[in-house]
């Protein structure tokens, strides 16, 4: 079974750390009904995944083909850079609407992907950080969409200071998916824009589930998820995030009662494997998540395994919830039903 720790803040969160998460999905929605790309990901209902599981019901939210990028992540920093359009746009040039725009992040994986697809659509340009250990099959998917991609550091947290000091210095709007003090409106509508997601899987599901689980690296997906969670069905679902035992962000931050950087190896969950949690996702999951679990390597390997013999072909990130699910989990009984997200699709898909 995962090493996991209740929640002692549930329903209250966290003293210091100010913005909580968006929880109303309606501002997503009206922006993205413009997009023709846009459509909405399919819930499945999973029987012979949850007889395996233990479960009574398993669905599970499959954004593998999301508006062709292959991850959540499209909702996020391509709705963001959206709005800024939207705001800038004049009369109707939605394609030179950011002309001499640059927006610079720092990427583990799909989120570059989104800051770089948003801003060719608009007209800006993108530059894209990357850490020494991200594959360059990546980066070049990254300079497929038009982006300019540079390396920076062995590790996430590297590359994303490295992106912060590129955007002072050129005059560049940094667009991260995490949060911190004195940098916390863009990362807040890019956790607004996962809340899509949230709202198709609660229009979708059949009847609420007893159990959510959500995989967290810096936590923007799980806070975003969490809060429209407890906002449409209370207090109900028991609310599971998963992290990769060698990135622990979120579990350490509970336990230590603060926002602190974890430590640990490189993990095969790449796009998890983020050692300091987003402020604004902290916030939300130490008010709203009941428990906070880790999973090995091993664990999630062997999830992934199983996942592929279902249909569900993804990556050790993407199926990080349900490789816990199918770790064993406590609380989980006969008469369960648990909500899970496949996040992402295979790296050579």
């Amino acid at each position: 079974m995962p090493e996991y720790l209740i929640n002692p803040y549930r329903g209250v969160g966290l003293p210091g750390l100010g913005l909580f998460p968006a929880q109303d999905a309606g501002p997503v929605a009206a922006l993205l009904a413009l997009c023709p790309a846009h459509a909405a990901t399919p819930l499945h209902d999973m029987p012979a995944l949850a007889a395996v599981a233990g479960i009574a019901r398993l669905h599970v939210k499959d954004e593998r083909a999301r508006m062709g990028l292959g991850s959540f992540k499209a909702l996020g920093a391509a709705y963001v850079i959206a709005r800024e359009a939207a705001q800038a746009r004049g009369q109707d040039d939605w394609a030179q609407a950011l002309s001499g725009r640059s927006f610079v992040t720092a990427s583990a994986g799909n989120h570059g992907l989104s800051v770089a697809a948003g801003a060719r659509l608009f007209g800006a340009q993108a530059v894209i950080f990357l850490a020494e250990t991200v594959p360059e099959s990546f980066a070049s998917r990254l300079r497929d969409k038009g982006a300019q991609v540079e390396r920076a550091g062995a590790t996430y947290e590297d590359s994303m200071d490295a992106a912060a000091a590129a955007a002072q210095a050129s005059g560049w709007t940094l667009l991260s998916d995490s949060s911190w003090p004195g940098y916390t409106d863009l990362p807040y509508r890019v956790m607004e824009g996962y809340l899509q997601l949230a709202a198709e899987a609660a229009a979708q599901i059949d009847a609420p589930p007893t159990h959510i689980l959500l995989q967290a690296g810096v936590g923007g997906l799980a806070g975003a998820v969490a809060a429209h969670a407890r906002a449409i069905w209370g207090t109900s679902p028991t609310i599971i995030v998963v992290e990769p035992a060698a990135a622990p962000a979120l579990i350490d931050s509970i336990r230590a009662g603060r926002l602190v950087s974890a430590q640990g190896p490189v993990s095969a969950m790449g796009r998890l494997d983020c050692k300091t949690p987003s402020m604004i996702a902290l916030a939300g999951l130490a008010r709203d998540a009941d428990l906070f679990v880790t999973i090995t390597e091993q664990q999630a390997a062997q999830g992934v395994a199983i996942l592929g013999t279902h249909d569900l072909a993804t990556t050790p990130s993407g199926g990080a919830g349900l490789a816990a699910l199918l770790s064993g989990l406590p609380g989980l009984r006969n008469d369960s039903r648990v909500l899970a997200i496949l996040s992402e699709g295979p790296e050579d898909g």
